[in-house]
């Protein structure tokens, strides 16, 4: 059997979690986008999501974000456990709709060095996507070679997945409708546009860089020569359609497709 050319969607902690409660998942948003991926299945499909209020507080708390210091070991599983249990309700949604999905943990089989991730495995998320299982990756911790341990962010998982997958098409579904300039979205983002681009972090506790992270890690990946775009989740199903998004394209420079 061929292996398919993968779509890669990833789910912004904030429109899963209710970033105001500690490890709230927002169960019919999740249902909702659940619904809409059933409605299009079988898709060769990859899904990653941020960790939202799951994770974030608790990465803080022990400060792993700037790696493992003496005596917050103890922060590993606990910020662990706090993503998973969002990433089980992400994929349990799922499941009840139909989707046959299967969560996949970082910490189990990722490492990373410096705070990047190292050459991962993906072997056994190429077969899933073959054999119709739809993998379901999350931001988590992971083992560092050089921190002792580190954050792993769900965009730099899209970043390192979409090359190691040979993605064909790469869509980031947010709470708002792009980045914004103002009451307006910016259509196109490129290396050369992004010094004009109004940044700004998120309003709630993030160790990966809200906003900023996630347009910084599209650029790289831009660069590489994989577009992306950024989106209201609401318009997940023309993404997965392959209709206009009305959301930010981050390119490598404006003329790319």
């Amino acid at each position: 059997m061929k292996t398919k050319q993968v779509v890669l969607l990833k789910l912004g902690g904030s429109i899963i979690t209710d970033k105001g409660r500690s490890c709230t998942p927002r169960d019919d948003q999740i249902g909702q986008i659940a619904s809409w991926i059933s409605a299009r299945w079988p898709l060769p499909l990859v899904l990653v999501h941020g960790a939202g209020s799951c994770g974030h507080p608790e990465a803080h708390r022990y400060g792993l974000s700037s790696g493992l210091s003496p005596g917050c070991a103890v922060g590993i599983p606990v910020t662990h456990e706090a993503v998973s249990r969002l990433n089980d309700a992400v994929v349990q949604a799922l499941r009840r709709n139909g989707v046959p999905a299967i969560g996949v943990h970082p910490l189990h089989g990722m490492v990373a060095d410096n705070g990047r991730l190292a050459k991962p495995e993906v072997r056994h998320l190429k077969e899933m996507v073959r054999n119709g299982i739809l993998p379901v990756l999350h931001g988590d911790v992971v083992m560092d070679l050089s921190r002792g341990a580190c954050i792993i962010s769900g965009d730099q998982l899209v970043v390192f997945l979409s090359q190691a997958l040979g993605a064909v098409k790469v869509g980031l579904a947010t709470d708002v409708s792009g980045v914004m300039d103002g009451e307006s979205v910016i259509p196109v983002i490129t290396p050369h546009t992004v010094s004009d681009v109004p940044l700004g972090g998120s309003g709630h506790t993030d160790v990966t860089g809200g906003m900023q992270g996630k347009i910084q890690e599209m650029l790289s990946l831009a660069l590489a020569g994989k577009n992306s775009e950024i989106f209201h989740v609401s318009m997940i199903p023309a993404f997965l359609d392959g209709k206009s998004t009305e959301g930010t394209k981050i390119r490598g420079n404006a003329d790319d497709a």
